[in-house]
């Protein structure tokens, strides 16, 4: 039987993101398609889709969206030694 193999988000077109919060909480791993980033605005699109994404969030938790401290890419995970 064959084995499945999982693709890194980067191979199927999208960028993580590390998210702080101002009241200092953080958000790991929030996917943004790569389509939507590059050019002259650099990361600041991911911002935009990531302030829209914690709104409806929020909206369905029933409190009001954090603000956005800062931004960060997250680093591409180390591989994983392979089996015998």
């Amino acid at each position: 039987m064959a084995k499945r193999i999982k693709l890194l988000p980067q191979e199927r077109g999208f960028v993580l993101f590390d998210v702080v919060f101002e009241d200092g909480s953080r958000a790991s791993n929030r996917r943004v398609p790569m389509e939507i980033l590059g050019g002259l605005d650099g990361d600041q699109p991911a911002r935009e889709l990531i302030e829209q994404q914690e709104a409806e969030i929020a909206q369905k938790a029933g409190r009001p969206p954090r603000a956005i401290q800062s931004l960060t890419r997250a680093t591409k995970p180390e591989p994983k030694p392979a089996r015998d």
